[in-house]
């Protein structure tokens, strides 16, 4: 396991799910934590839980919609800490399930508007701090299984994920000489509060669906997929930018 003694991390979503797990894997790890979210008691009791283990932490609402919040979240790593070495952008909403034809513009939009429009918003301002610093930096984008293949009634969601691979490659092509690498974990279905607000583990028969979509036949964890962006965020992983790393227990290779 890595160390990240004396480094900075940014997560955004780390109010819950698998966002506050990777701000915890983050603090456990040595770094130094941003935990950024709308969601203000979430995210501040991300920065308790760190603190209790005795890691080092802040919390900034911040709506990645909003570019002045953004560049203000980034603002925040540096007057505190003095720097950004690696940045998570895990918010996201799943939004409405619903086929394309009946789909509220609205809400197709808002989905767009978090998970991609979002993701660049943090990326303009996180990659500017990075590319300024001698040592550069790793960015890390949480796509989706579905930034690779359709599902039904999901058409936002697939429609971002898929757009922010494309925003990852291209970001990755543009830095590949500044010392900034980034790249993009695809989690499958993951045990957390966004699946269960979507109604995809509530119910014994949809979970079990849901399992068996997965050739290891089970959800994964937020931990899991957290040992994933903190190993693309190690030096062992220099060499890697511009991938898309699947945690889905295999469900891509279908």
């Amino acid at each position: 396991m890595g160390s990240f003694t004396d480094a900075v991390a940014v997560v955004t979503g780390g109010g819950s799910g698998i966002g506050r797990t990777t701000a915890i894997e983050f603090a456990d790890r040595g770094a130094r934590v941003v935990v950024a979210d709308v969601d203000v008691e979430g995210g501040e009791e991300t920065v308790t839980q760190i603190e209790d283990a005795g890691g080092e932490a802040c919390f900034v609402e911040t709506d990645v919609t909003d570019t002045g919040a953004t560049e203000a979240m980034v603002d925040v790593a540096v007057d505190t800490y003095g720097r950004l070495d690696y940045a998570f952008n895990n918010a996201g909403i799943s939004g409405p399930s619903a086929a394309v034809t009946d789909h509220d513009p609205e809400e197709w939009q808002g989905v767009i508007d978090v998970n991609l429009v979002g993701v660049f918003n943090c990326m303009k301002y996180e990659i500017a701090q990075m590319q300024e610093q001698e040592t550069g930096g790793v960015v890390v984008n949480n796509a989706s299984i579905l930034g690779h293949v359709g599902f039904k009634n999901s058409s936002g969601y697939a429609a971002a994920k898929h757009g922010l691979l494309g925003l990852t490659k291209t970001a990755a092509l543009e830095n590949g000489e500044t010392g900034v690498r980034v790249n993009a974990v695809c989690p499958g279905f993951i045990e957390t509060p966004l699946l269960e607000e979507a109604g995809l583990t509530s119910d014994p028969d949809m979970r079990e669906q849901i399992e068996q979509l997965h050739p290891m036949n089970r959800l994964g964890t937020p931990q899991e997929v957290a040992d994933a962006v903190c190993w693309l965020c190690e030096d062992e992983a220099s060499f890697v930018t511009g991938e898309a790393l699947g945690v889905d227990g295999g469900y891509l290779a279908r």
